[in-house]
């Protein structure tokens, strides 16, 4: 039972999105501050399928031998696509010095020594998928773990408890979700590689072509197809665009292809159509692979040991073109015969060719091909490891017409119309609007792959009014999607973009479409958009969309956004003098700073009375403000200091009806001051000061002003410090004041007996 628990505490769900990100630099990447020297370091880069993760690792091995990193003597990278197959089982030592590197001599000296020196040792886990897997990551039960033979997990395992190589440093990449189940106690930080962004793009596109007379025809040709532009932010995408549009330039052609599943059918056919006497072979060959990519995706994996592939012949189709990648495993002896397998050498070529098989295999029925969209499903998605195949699925399934596409198969070209009036007839069905976010994105991108007018316009007229992508992270092929659906309704839409780390080109594109009326987005997305407006003169979009962001209700939980909100007050001060400059007029609003009516704090107590003072130098721009609630479940523990400052900014507060302080230890003196300054909140209706430390000279100033707080309806000072004494004086106040509605009193320092005779008193007091 307590193992049980201790798992489970171990297990913690993690948002990514929930927490504040900075940029660092990869000098920083081993820098864990207040971290214990002797003990382990875990290390997490996280980031999508081709967004650089292994090239990363790579540059890292790259630096350390040329002496960066040097806290370290020895550096050992992996592939755990390669060292994952189920059926293999490893040493420590046979990992590091077998599979890794063979040394010529020295074996065991160079063992003992890393075994005596873990923090000069740093593993690197290239496509680690432990993080995902928690339900089936084992214990590592190894009586001798750094020598009897395990499986990899069982060894990553004894890796991040601890219990093997203690001290050493572990970086692992892997797959971001949107909720990890990770070994979080262990981990000691967590990076993301989030992709290039439209000025990097551009640079690796410039470079790609830099020696070519295509440089200036290429930038433009890739930027005029913008869905293939926004694809371009992942660093493999962007290297398969490149591939392409020099093919195309080569063969003096004018344009791009519109969809991705375009793009990989003129990829494969270029690669594979060298002769017409080679071409059928090619075709059988190229039917093969793709099965053999559906056997792997669906255990999710993409390596497999080159015995076990069909036939030599598929083999060596696979290994010329560059679609399989080959490696050898380590042997347990020198006697043993060397092994060998091979891996897809991309993760996009394994999806498309997992859709292909879908779409050609035989044994498969027309109905059955679109469980593997799986929108309706409201379990995890069956095939979430290839995300990108239910989008080249759709594509191919309306690419009957297509002469490249034909030349890839020996299929009959009548078939697809009946898989097409399968898929048509499915998305016909489907209730759009019960789709969750993930589902809906997933949708919006297979029916942009068919580009059937048909489907484009009936998703576009089921699209709900209120679109909300909340924590759901919006990449630019997303935002591109939706808005080319978006823009083809009649409907007028609201859009809730935070925490979906939108870029400001996405967030732009989506806020100009006339048809979106509202947005909300992280405030300093939205102030660093009208900031640039502004330095571009676009003043026409700068003020349409400063009209249509919503703020309220707004929760502060970081000084991040307190510090956003500082910034959004300050662009409305900017503004103003630009329209004051512009017209005469002195009385700008933001509209969203007009409106704003409930602000939530919750800082914690470690940044609370530092963002409260910095949030009360600002309160006074929102006219509207009608609920402040400083009461969180982590305690902001403002404290007299806050109170204090907080009661200095009452007079400005005129539209404040509802005002939250519970659980934020304050004492007599902070009482005091609050009092001093309550009656000037003339629209307050309740007023909560529950568990604080209140004694009975703060219930003394409390009952004093009561009386003049006209408007006050409900007081809650429960679980403070008051004694009987207290309690009677707020009591006696009580009579005098016939507006008061309730007054929560409970006390655990107030007597029941003393607390029952008040009540019966006066039947405003809830016991």
């Amino acid at each position: 039972k307590n193992s049980a628990k201790a798992m489970e505490k171990e297990l913690v769900t993690c948002s990514l999105q929930e927490k504040e990100k900075i940029a660092i630099d990869r000098s920083q990447i081993f820098q864990i501050p207040q971290h214990k020297d002797l003990e382990t370091k875990v290390i997490v880069v996280l980031g999508k399928a081709g967004m650089g993760k292994s090239i990363l690792v790579q540059k890292i091995c790259q630096d350390w031998s040329n002496g960066e990193f040097s806290q370290f003597e020895f550096v050992f990278w992996f592939d755990c696509k390669q060292i994952s197959l189920p059926e293999k089982q490893y040493s420590l030592k046979e990992l590091l010095l077998e599979f890794f590197v063979k040394p010529q001599e020295g074996s065991k000296e160079i063992f003992e020594y890393i075994l005596q020196n873990p923090d000069k040792v740093l593993l690197i886990f290239d496509s680690f998928k432990g993080l995902q897997d928690h339900e089936n990551f084992p214990r590592c039960s190894a009586s001798q773990p750094e020598k009897d033979l395990c499986s990899i997990k069982e060894l990553l395992s004894g890796l991040i408890q601890k219990k093997i190589l203690n001290g050493c440093t572990l970086l692992f990449t892997a797959r971001p979700k949107d909720k990890l189940y990770q070994y979080m106690s262990k981990v000691d930080k967590t990076i993301e590689i989030v992709g290039f962004s439209p000025q990097q793009r551009e640079l690796y596109i410039t470079k790609y072509f830099a020696e070519s007379s295509y440089c200036d025809s290429a930038l433009k040709l890739i930027k005029e197809c913008e869905y293939l532009f926004s694809h371009c932010y992942s660093p493999v995408m962007c290297k398969f665009v490149c591939l392409l549009c020099e093919t195309v330039l080569e063969m003096g052609e004018k344009s791009l292809p519109s969809t991705l599943t375009e793009v990989f059918v003129k990829f494969f056919q270029q690669k594979i159509m060298q002769t017409e006497i080679t071409s059928t072979k090619n075709q059988e060959s190229f039917a093969t692979l793709a099965r053999v990519a559906w056997c792997l995706g669906e255990k999710h994996q993409s390596a497999m040991k080159s015995d076990l592939i069909p036939s030599e012949e598929v083999k060596e189709f696979a290994l010329k073109y560059g679609f399989f990648l080959p490696f050898a495993f380590p042997r347990h002896s020198d006697s043993e015969e060397e092994e060998f397998g091979s891996t897809f050498s991309d993760f996009v070529i394994q999806n498309f060719l997992c859709a292909l098989h879908l779409l050609l295999a035989e044994e498969l029925k027309d109905r059955n091909l679109t469980k593997y969209l799986s929108f309706l499903s409201k379990k995890k998605k069956p095939y979430n490891w290839l995300d990108l195949m239910p989008r080249f699925l759709a594509g191919l399934v309306f690419l009957q017409d297509d002469p490249y596409f034909w030349s890839l198969s020996n299929e009959d070209e009548k078939q697809p119309t009946k898989k097409q009036k399968t898929l048509l007839k499915y998305i016909r069905r489907l209730q759009i609007n019960t789709l969750c976010p993930e589902r809906l994105l997933e949708l919006l991108h297979c029916v942009y792959e068919t580009q059937n007018n048909y489907l484009l316009q009936h998703v576009a007229l089921r699209l709900e009014p209120d679109l909300s992508f909340l924590g759901i992270v919006l990449t630019p092929p997303d935002v591109h999607v939706l808005h080319s659906i978006l823009k083809r309704s009649r409907k007028e839409f609201s859009l809730d973009l935070r925490n979906s780390s939108i870029d400001m080109q996405g967030l732009q594109a989506l806020v100009s479409l006339k048809n979106v009326t509202s947005f909300r987005a992280s405030l300093s997305h939205t102030v660093g958009l009208w900031k640039s407006l502004e330095q571009t003169k676009d003043y026409e979009l700068l003020k349409a969309s400063t009209e249509k962001f919503v703020l309220d209700p707004f929760k502060a939980k970081t000084m991040k956004d307190i510090s956003d909100l500082s910034n959004l007050v300050e662009m409305q001060e900017k503004m103003r003098n630009c329209v004051q400059e512009a017209s005469g007029c002195t009385s700008y609003e933001i509209p969203a700073i007009r409106n704003l009516r409930k602000l939530e704090f919750a800082l914690g107590p470690a940044c609370g009375l530092q963002g409260l003072l910095k949030l009360v130098k600002i309160l006074a721009a929102f006219p509207s403000l009608q609920h402040l609630d400083l009461d969180a479940l982590s305690e902001n523990g403002i404290g007299d200091e806050g109170a204090k400052s907080l009661s200095e900014v009452f007079p400005t507060l005129t539209s404040l009806e509802t005002l939250n302080l519970s659980q934020n230890k304050i004492t007599d003196l902070g009482a005091e001051n609050l009092a001093t300054a309550l009656p000037s909140l003339s629209s307050l209706k309740t007023l909560s000061l529950y568990n604080n430390n209140i004694c009975d000279f703060g219930a003394e100033n409390l009952a004093k002003v009561l009386p003049a707080m006209t408007s006050l309806r409900v007081l809650d000072v429960q679980y403070n410090k008051i004694t009987g004494v207290g309690a009677q004086q707020l009591t006696d106040s009580l009579r005098k004041c016939p507006h008061i509605k309730n007054l929560l009193m409970w006390n655990p320092t107030i007597p029941y007996g003393v607390l029952e005779h008040l009540q019966q008193l006066d039947s405003r007091i809830s016991v």
